[in-house]
């Protein structure tokens, strides 16, 4: 096989873009635009309408390719990143294009690619990484091989601190809770460490000794069920949730939040439903700017935890398409789903009952698409920005402002 590809642009989940001889698309993992690169022997598979193949040989580099600086990425194909071989600037671009690229094939909207917020810290931005656990491995997943665990030493775009935390319990895993299955570590604000350990046997009973191991007063150890809820079993009971959802990069969150919240205006006395509000950082934002804060999510320790915080704000903990319709109709919403997207229902409240402005954060540029081209029956898209939270990464965070037609 002797197929040269020219690659010319970065698909959603990293894999660089080009053309077979026969004109099928071809996604190929850790190519750079610009690159011309030989396919590797035996690698190509075709299907109806794309192909995949690997890299077999570079034959000709493009001036967006680097040398990554993770020897996980090149020896262990690491599947948390996916563009450590693409300078920045070409990383920014690529993110850039793949919103712009859902805007318009799936969003239909007519509109260039978006501005983009570049991050802060390139590396060490993590504030938490989690961790697989198969047979005598703790590590990442190559993207090559997911059911496969590679043992880490060290991830580069995770903090120093939980680093160090890391490679202090390399070496003490026997104090880990038996049929490990996933290890979490986690930053909160105070600078604390979270241990989370997911097993499916017996409870976590060496956390303690684990502790006085590691000799770290900061340390809460959280034990984790396979499929049920986490509980603190050694360290200080902070009231903090450490398994809720929050923002890996928390600069970059604060500053996706605060131009999010900013397009709403004027927003005094006014109501602003605050959807899928977590721990209730956006309601602490709206606050601020003096509106009346309804906020909804459906982890109940993060609302819990947030009505500790901001006691102004209703908090309300339950799905947002089942509680929409007895909420007080609202001037403003703010909406950032999971990666699904919204709720049907949730879409239909606001289109049937259309609101003056709607700010959707998403992490998926797709779903975004998908319903802003749902919302579009009755408004219309003023302003889309692209947060660049996951630098390394393809991911993308993104914002899009919607006022009613």
């Amino acid at each position: 096989m002797n197929d040269l590809v020219s690659i010319t642009g970065i698909a959603v989940g990293g894999d660089g873009v080009g053309r077979l001889g026969d004109g099928r698309v071809v996604f190929i993992p850790r190519a750079a635009p610009g690159d011309q690169v030989r396919l590797r022997e035996d690698s190509l598979e075709r299907h109806r309408n794309f192909a995949r193949a690997e890299v077999g040989a570079i034959v000709h580099a493009s001036r967006a390719r680097v040398a990554p600086p993770c020897p996980h990425y090149v020896n262990d194909h690491c599947g948390d990143c996916q563009l450590q071989h693409v300078a920045y600037e070409g990383q920014l671009s690529a993110k850039r294009a793949i919103v712009g690229d859902a805007l318009r094939r799936i969003g239909k909207l007519k509109m260039e690619d978006p501005e983009i917020v570049e991050a802060l810290e390139e590396w060490r931005y993590r504030s938490k990484i989690s961790m697989a656990a198969k047979a005598l491995a703790v590590g990442l997943h190559p993207y090559d091989r997911p059911n496969f665990v590679f043992p880490l030493a060290d991830c580069h775009i995770t903090d120093f601190k939980l680093m160090a935390l890391w490679r202090e319990l390399r070496s003490r895993l026997s104090l880990l809770p038996e049929r490990l299955t996933r290890l979490t570590l986690r930053l909160d604000r105070e600078g604390r460490s979270h241990v989370i350990a997911e097993s499916a046997g017996d409870p976590w009973l060496d956390a303690d000794q684990l502790r006085q191991a590691l000799q770290r007063e900061d340390l809460i150890c959280w034990w984790q069920p396979v499929d049920g809820a986490a509980r603190v079993v050694a360290g200080p009971e902070t009231g903090f949730p450490a398994t809720a959802f929050e923002q890996v990069n928390p600069g970059m969150g604060m500053l996706t939040r605060q131009w999010a919240v900013e397009q709403l205006g004027d927003v005094r006395a006014q109501t602003v439903w605050d959807l899928y509000g977590g721990i209730g950082d956006t309601a602490a934002l709206l606050v601020e700017r003096g509106a009346s804060v309804i906020s909804v999510d459906v982890d109940e320790k993060a609302v819990t935890w947030a009505r500790t915080r901001l006691p102004a704000v209703r908090f309300i903990a339950a799905r947002a398409e089942d509680v929409l319709p007895s909420l007080p109709a609202p001037y403003a919403v703010v909406v950032n789903p999971p990666r699904a997207g919204l709720h049907w229902d949730v879409t239909l409240r606001l289109t049937g009952e259309p609101v003056a402005k709607l700010v959707y954060i998403s992490g998926d540029p797709a779903t975004l698409a998908r319903d802003l081209q749902r919302l579009n029956v009755n408004y219309q898209v003023i302003a889309v920005r692209a947060f660049d939270l996951f630098p390394q990464t393809a991911h993308v965070e993104t914002v899009a402002v919607l006022e009613a037609a």
